[in-house]
């Protein structure tokens, strides 16, 4: 089933990602951490679907995007960035393996984060964020998505890492087995990832060598 929506707002939260406010079609119901494809409802676009994650709570009355533009393509993401309030959209039924399963740890990368931003919203609204970190990484600081935010929900349980960058707060290093074997004192729990497919591939192989159960992993499949 395909849903209608209308772009209410738009602004930059980062300098190439923007914050997307639109109506929330009716009847339209998602789990936290589910995806939808997005698509712009005029000709020519209307068949160029992406996969975005909403990042607003389930039950608010609008939904929100966090979309990473990419000018240089000259596609989708950048047709987005280029649209005004009142423009026409069309979304899929949601989808994705990406849900809430229990007390964990969110490792992301860069745009990765967009998944975990509605889980992590939630748990801060109920009061269950205690027992959850966050590993985020990403090129420099200018690249962090709602690091205001993220800094105030989880406090010192969030661990940023910057792997083209030294003078800001955030750890020069990259997320590896050794950065994982140093800041992961307990393999029972979830380790919820997303990011790039090379980068949740390697962060998967690495918890599992350090004795994580494959079935505690929670990505995109």
């Amino acid at each position: 089933m395909e849903h209608h929506a209308t772009l209410l707002m738009s602004e930059f939260i980062t300098h190439d990602v923007k914050r997307f406010v639109v109506t929330r079609p009716e009847g339209f119901r998602w789990q936290p951490g589910q995806g939808v494809e997005l698509a712009i409802d005029v000709p020519g676009w209307e068949e160029q679907k992406r996969p975005f994650t909403p990042t607003s709570l389930a039950e608010d009355g609008v939904l929100e995007f966090s979309i990473k533009g990419y000018p240089e393509h000259n596609g989708m993401t950048a047709q987005l960035h280029r649209l005004e309030a009142g423009a026409r959209l069309l979304l899929s039924e949601p989808f994705g393996t990406i849900q809430y399963h229990g007390r964990g740890t969110f490792i992301a990368a860069g745009a990765g984060i967009t998944p975990f931003l509605a889980i992590i919203r939630k748990l801060a609204r109920d009061r269950e964020l205690e027992g959850h970190r966050l590993l985020f990484s990403n090129k420099g600081p200018q690249d962090i998505i709602c690091e205001q935010e993220l800094r105030h929900c989880l406090g010192d349980a969030a661990t940023f890492v910057c792997t083209r960058a030294s003078d800001c707060r955030c750890q020069q290093q990259r997320i590896d087995k050794a950065f994982l074997e140093q800041h992961i004192q307990e393999l029972q729990q979830h380790f919820y990832l997303c990011g790039p497919p090379p980068f949740v591939t390697a962060v998967g192989d690495a918890l599992r060598e350090l004795g994580a159960s494959p079935e505690a992993l929670v990505f995109e499949r």
